[in-house]
């Protein structure tokens, strides 16, 4: 019987686990998993000794308030795997808590897989020494991460990106206008502030004053808001109503993929959010915010030329990124109707999207569950290519 142990922290990584989960039974059907799971790894059949939502806290003081719990869990969990080794252990995404763990377990012998690379080839790289210690396999989802473990000498396997497996090459933008009850016809801009409240406390009146002012200039312009939860939809709302209460937004919780699809260009805080930008075809207009004095750092640490994933992938600027003080409504109501002016532009853009939508499509799930067989092949000393049809 194969034992495979994971940890995943947040909606994000439990999708990816559920995915992992499925493709694995597919070549191990017997297998048994068991770990820090949420809702969709549960119910793909992982037994949970802690639930995600444990691990899914944001934020320096948050962080701090929840420390004693976290390493209580993290040793709660080595103790289990000690006690009761498994064949392999993924580690999804959550690095700050998942790294000490696989470096405890590899120690231990226990081969060790990351699934979602932390942005080391962005900033803090001397983190790499760290993660060639805990790690004998790192996944990424984009090929230019891979690419810079290579160079680092990590092991490390391009997996692809899910999200490019789950989204339409060609989105439908009609049945997204339907969907959000906008007009089949005319021009739509998308909001996309931030899924956090100190990123809607930062971009919101920003975004909102742009609309207003690309609206002075384009009165049959329409524009679409979909808030991550209730609290960032409750912010926007009244941030709207003292700033522009005449302004046609139409504000949802969720359906940003819809919002994106339906929608002509899109004002969009850096982040998850610039990729389903580029795989649902929409032009973005990046813009971000933080505190001075970590903007400061940042500029120190940084050491990528661009900012935003459509960028990164693309290897140049191919869409407006406003940072600090050039995030400003003057600045991004110029990008936004730079693009809504534009037509041509936007058709090269949707093509390029397209092409490195092509890039990421590689069927994640099943990409990843092969790199995991083949570590455990390599471990295990077992030559078998196919481990479904062994007697376990």
């Amino acid at each position: 019987m194969i034992r495979i142990g994971l940890v995943a922290g947040e909606a994000s990584g439990d999708l990816l686990g559920a995915g992992l989960i499925t493709a694995l039974k597919q070549r191990y059907p017997d297998a048994v998993f068991t770990g820090i799971a949420g809702p969709r790894m549960i119910a793909a059949g992982c037994q949970a000794l802690f639930p995600s939502e444990k691990l899914a806290v944001m934020g320096l003081t948050e962080v701090l308030g929840h420390l004693r719990e976290l390493f209580a869990i993290r040793k709660a969990v080595v103790r289990h795997f000690l006690a009761e080794p498994p064949d392999v252990f993924i580690g999804i995404d959550a690095p700050d808590f998942n790294l000490g763990l696989e470096r405890q377990l590899k120690t231990a012998g226990i081969p060790t897989v990351h699934y979602v690379s932390p942005s080391v080839w962005a900033w803090r790289q001397y983190r790499l020494r760290k993660i060639a210690r805990a790690v004998d396999l790192m996944l990424t989802l984009f090929p230019f991460e891979a690419a810079f473990y290579e160079t680092h000498r990590v092991p490390v396997r391009y997996v692809g990106h899910p999200l490019a497996d789950a989204l339409p090459l060609i989105p439908d933008r009609h049945a997204a206008r339907a969907e959000l009850g906008l007009p089949r016809d005319g021009e739509v801009v998308a909001i996309l502030p931030g899924s956090r409240l100190s990123e809607v406390r930062a971009l919101g009146e920003v975004f909102i004053a742009a609309a207003r002012s690309c609206a002075e200039q384009r009165p049959a312009l329409r524009f679409v808001a979909p808030l991550a939860t209730a609290a960032t939809q409750e912010l926007f709302a009244a941030r709207l109503q003292a700033l522009a209460p005449r302004l046609p937004v139409t504000i949802v919780q969720g359906k940003a993929h819809a919002a994106l699809t339906a929608a002509d260009a899109v004002m969009v805080a850096s982040g998850t959010a610039t990729l389903e930008a580029l795989l649902l075809k929409c032009p973005p207009v990046m813009a971000y915010r933080l505190s001075p004095l970590t903007y400061w750092l940042a500029q120190r640490l940084v050491k990528v030329p661009h900012y935003s994933l459509p960028n990164l992938l693309a290897g140049r600027a191919l869409v407006p990124e406003l940072i600090q003080d050039a995030a400003t409504p003057a600045n991004v109501a110029a990008a936004v109707l730079n693009w809504l002016d534009d037509k041509a532009g936007r058709a090269q853009l949707a093509a390029t999207f397209t092409e490195i939508h092509r890039t990421l499509r590689r069927d994640a799930d099943q990409r990843a569950a092969d790199a995991v067989v083949e570590l455990l092949v390599r471990r295990r000393g077992d030559s078998s290519p196919d481990p479904a049809s062994k007697s376990l």
